[in-house]
């Protein structure tokens, strides 16, 4: 008994590794049957199979077209030699030839091979057996034929099924009646060689399509190469190694225009990825920085202060770096909203005067401290159709970001009007005498986390999402936003917004370009 279980348990080992190395190859076979280069090699055989099914039908019928005419040719010679040689006289068909010339015993012989001779009503003078064998013409068909004066052309087949080309009309005689003449030639040897020439097309077919299959397999591996470069080097795409580039195989087609896209996705995944990084360094650093002070003031009152003074100094220190870390909290909250379309704007005519003469209010201690003249120029009755605090906060950005960038003894200089060349449009301009832009930074700087990395730079703390709320307020407005910037020489920033609800808004003035 245990040798008979044990025997059934190695079988069914064996059965059960026979199928696991089976799975493999139906699962192989099941991912070729799947693929693009077998559906694309299907789709060249099928193609080539009908292909050249039609075209072996086009040559059948060409060269049946072909041979039948040149049977049709013979049989209008051989008429013509028929009504030369045969005379109708009294109703007795008369064939005309020299019995000593070989030649023409010939053609005569030859002429009564398959042929018909009655009268206008169809009485039968003479025929030959093989006509006979195809059925002789009625007497309507044959007067009608002969009321007609024309010559028809028909094919008939015997009793045999072998084909005959017809051809009858009327033919004179010497007494002046009409006489009804059908003279016919064998059509066999014409279905012989196309049957012939049909069966060797078709016998030769499937090795032609076989080479197709082998052709098409290979151009089908050859198209979707490119195809499966990409695919692998998808796979091999990751947060890390975002450097990957397939090169171009140089045909500027469609799979190049695949391979270049997917260099550009990997290239705008690689920017992406390297923003967020150092999005998160800079919101470590500006969350380290209150969290660290908070940590400390608290440690300070919990180990050191003695009296009530101390303890109120150092809440009110720590409330204030609390108050600091909220802030960096609310703006990356406000960007992501914004940004989703949570953000609902509250519309209405607005004096943007007023508005700019406020925020550089708010910014003149910290100019002051900073050694740096900050001045506004507004003209009256300058307004726009915005949410105001929108415009309050692009306004303070982009103050801000001009007092943060400008050195000791700089300017900078803020300007609220009309546009000169679009009255129906607000202009407002913010500029300075700071640091300036790299010309290869300024199409960037509008992006997400985005900040300008050098020396002078460096040193100042941001999370670079400024500029992106600006940008962001200018287009949920409608309006544009242009920058201008040199190295070491300052940047002006313009920006255009609608004076007027949409209804009434006129086009742009300029398109939300970056100019250098």
């Amino acid at each position: 008994m245990p040798d008979g279980a044990g025997a059934q348990n190695e079988a069914t080992n064996l059965s059960r590794g026979a199928l696991r190395s089976t799975i493999p190859w139906a699962r192989r076979a099941t991912n070729v049957v799947r693929g693009l280069r077998f559906r694309l090699t299907v789709s060249y055989v099928l193609f080539f199979s009908v292909l050249l099914v039609g075209i072996g039908l086009l040559f059948r019928q060409t060269l049946r077209s072909q041979l039948d005419d040149d049977v049709r040719v013979t049989l209008e010679e051989e008429w013509g030699a028929a009504k030369a040689y045969l005379r109708i006289e009294n109703k007795r068909p008369i064939w005309v030839a020299d019995s000593s010339d070989p030649e023409e015993a010939y053609i005569v012989e030859r002429l009564r091979r398959v042929y018909l001779l009655t009268d206008s009503t169809g009485y039968l003078l003479e025929h030959s057996e093989t006509y006979d064998s195809l059925g002789i013409d009625p007497p309507q068909e044959i007067q009608r034929i002969v009321k007609s004066g024309k010559t028809e052309l028909h094919e008939r087949r015997d009793k045999s099924g072998i084909p005959y080309l017809i051809k009858a009309g009327e033919v004179p005689s010497t007494d002046g009646e009409p006489y009804f003449f059908a003279l016919g030639r064998s059509l066999e040897a014409n279905e012989r060689t196309v049957d012939t020439f049909m069966g060797r097309y078709f016998l030769l077919l499937p090795a032609l399509i076989a080479l197709t299959c082998f052709l098409g397999w290979i151009l089908a591996g050859r198209a979707v190469r490119p195809v499966n470069q990409v695919a692998q080097a998808a796979e091999g795409v990751t947060g890390s190694n975002l450097s990957l580039r397939i090169p171009k195989r140089g045909a500027d087609d469609e799979l190049d225009h695949l391979i270049d896209s997917f260099n550009q996705m990997t290239e705008r995944l690689s920017h992406s990825f390297e923003q967020i990084r150092r999005f998160s360094t800079d919101v470590s650093h500006e969350l380290r920085t209150p969290l660290t002070a908070i940590r400390g003031q608290l440690e300070v009152a919990l180990f050191t202060a003695q009296t009530t003074e101390q303890f109120r100094d150092a809440m009110v220190n720590a409330l204030e770096d609390v108050e600091k870390l909220s802030s960096i909290v609310r703006a990356l909250l406000l960007l992501s909203q914004a940004e989703s379309g949570q953000l609902a704007l509250q519309k209405t005519s607005l004096d943007l005067g007023a508005i700019a003469e406020d925020v550089v209010d708010q910014f003149q201690i910290p100019a002051e401290e900073k050694g740096v003249e900050l001045s506004v120029t507004t003209l009256p009755g300058t307004s726009a159709f915005a949410d105001k605090t929108q415009v309050e906060r692009l306004f303070s950005n982009l103050v801000s970001n001009a007092v943060k960038y400008t050195p000791r003894g700089g300017t900078i200089q803020v300007r609220v009007g009309p546009d000169s060349a679009h009255q129906s449009w607000a202009r407002v301009e913010v500029a300075d005498t700071g640091v300036g832009i790299p010309a290869e930074n300024l199409s960037q700087i509008f992006d997400r986390f985005y900040r300008v990395r050098n020396a002078e730079t460096n040193l100042i703390q941001g999370l670079g999402l400024g500029l992106s709320f600006v940008a962001w307020i200018v287009s949920a407005h409608g309006g544009s936003i242009n920058v201008e910037s040199k190295p070491g020489e300052g940047s002006r920033f313009i920006v255009h917004l609608p004076s007027a609800p949409p209804a009434s808004v006129t086009p742009s003035p300029e398109p939300a370009t970056v100019t250098v």
